[in-house]
């Protein structure tokens, strides 16, 4: 079967190329690509090269496909696990296999025959053995590919804990009826995350969100409001910290205390000192943000570190647990990571999207992997559809779903999209 994939050579060498796959072993798995939602993590890979941790030496000879956030279907099952899988069934992958001896693999950075910016894959055994190849159960397949971000956030959750004085159990995830800080938390992950906190079995009672940008704490605020937060037993609270006192406008919110869960969404060292001053007793702050300096440093008051037992949190990606728990609620409907979604585009504007991520501004950049067109911002389809009629209809579907990317956003779209020519 010929696939189309982005495949990487060299630093920033990307190249959209046609090839025949392998025949699939009785240990491998064929699948189709839908879609894929572009990290900044490939981004880096690209930029890096070999120097990057996850990409093997020979990428000049043996190039490998991008992409580890994605969902298609299943074509064709090896005989060794045809009682497992079955053709139809979608699904998304766990990157992070930790296989044994090759704990650095994933799909996305090491294999060549696998990666989320391809029309067709083969799912090789080591994703199988891991347990990696995780079955999607809901309608459409963008929020599958949206699991991995959402397996973060729903990581970064659990991973908070809190104690009792005088005892050495942890008691694990935020502070359940307690009160949670989500700072910088009305980007693209903030908003997944206020998404979580209000929808999740486990929730604060008291939720504040801040943010320097009125503009995005508006569309935060309209995304989730005030009014919908208290039908879930939750207060919820979006505030500016752009000027005044923060700490202690935000301290005022919580009758003057400080609070149980704290989350710093932005790589900022005044933010996670601003962290560390709102934390109550027993407080948790959770630094979810990836810097890129290595030596980023930030202060943090140790006085109240040993003496009212505030400690320090930091997650990086989710589990493959995790992973599950995402793909349930979205196919349950119960949280929604097209809050996430900022741009669309088909895979003939992979390479660039990845080149220049860190130049795009917004969230999530989302391909579809079998159809051709520019990566587009949702706040541009309405001015773009005044030249194609296309781009008029996303509009008018974008706009009835509060401006979010939608499952009938991606049905019109893959009906009507023109299709990648496969060379």
């Amino acid at each position: 079967m010929k696939t189309t994939a982005l495949r990487l050579y060299g630093k920033n060498d990307l190249r959209l190329e046609s090839f025949e796959l392998p025949d699939i072993t009785p240990d491998e798995i064929r699948a189709d690509i839908t879609t894929n939602s572009i990290c900044m993590s490939s981004h880096k890979a690209t930029a890096q090269g070999t120097d990057h941790k996850r990409v093997p030496n020979d990428i000049a000879e043996h190039p490998v496909m991008m992409g580890h956030e994605f969902c298609g279907t299943i074509l064709e099952v090896g005989d060794n696990y045809k009682d497992a899988f079955k053709p139809g069934d979608k699904y998304s992958i766990q990157p992070a296999l930790n296989y044994p001896d090759r704990l650095m693999d994933a799909p996305g950075y090491s294999f060549h025959y696998i990666g989320g910016q391809a029309s067709h894959i083969n799912i090789p055994k080591e994703v199988l053995e891991m347990d990696c190849l995780l079955p999607y159960h809901g309608e459409g397949f963008f929020k599958a590919s949206l699991s991995e971000p959402a397996s973060c956030i729903i990581g970064a959750f659990k991973a908070q804990y809190h104690f009792k004085q005088g005892e050495y159990t942890h008691q694990m995830g935020i502070k359940e009826g307690g009160s949670l800080a989500i700072i910088a938390g009305a980007g693209p992950m903030g908003l997944g995350s206020i998404d979580f906190a209000l929808h999740n079995d486990r929730r604060p009672g008291l939720l504040v969100v801040t943010d320097i940008d009125q503009a995005r704490l508006d569309r935060a605020a309209e995304l989730f409001t005030p009014e919908h937060a208290k039908s879930r037993g939750v207060e919820l609270h979006y505030v500016n910290t752009g000027s005044g006192n923060p700490v202690e406008e935000l301290k005022t919110i919580n009758n003057a205390k400080g609070y149980d869960d704290v989350f710093v969404m932005a790589p900022v060292a005044a933010l996670v000192e601003q962290g560390s001053r709102l934390m109550g007793h027993n407080g948790c702050l959770n630094f979810f943000a990836g810097p890129s300096r290595t030596d980023f440093m930030a202060s943090m008051n140790f006085y109240d570190v040993h003496y009212e037992g505030h400690h320090l949190v930091g997650t990086s990606g989710g589990n493959t647990e995790d992973m599950r728990d995402a793909l349930e609620m979205m196919a349950a409907d119960k949280i929604n990571p097209a809050v996430m979604v900022t741009h669309v585009g088909g895979i003939n504007s992979s390479a660039e999207t990845i080149l220049n991520l860190p130049k795009i501004i917004g969230g999530k950049k989302l391909i579809y992997t079998r159809i051709d067109m520019p990566l587009i911002a949702l706040d541009d389809l309405e001015s773009m559809g005044k030249e194609d009629p296309l781009y008029a209809g996303l509009a008018e579907i974008v706009a009835s779903s509060k401006g979010l990317w939608s499952l009938e956003a991606e049905t019109y779209l893959l009906e009507n999209a023109k299709k990648f020519e496969v060379a």
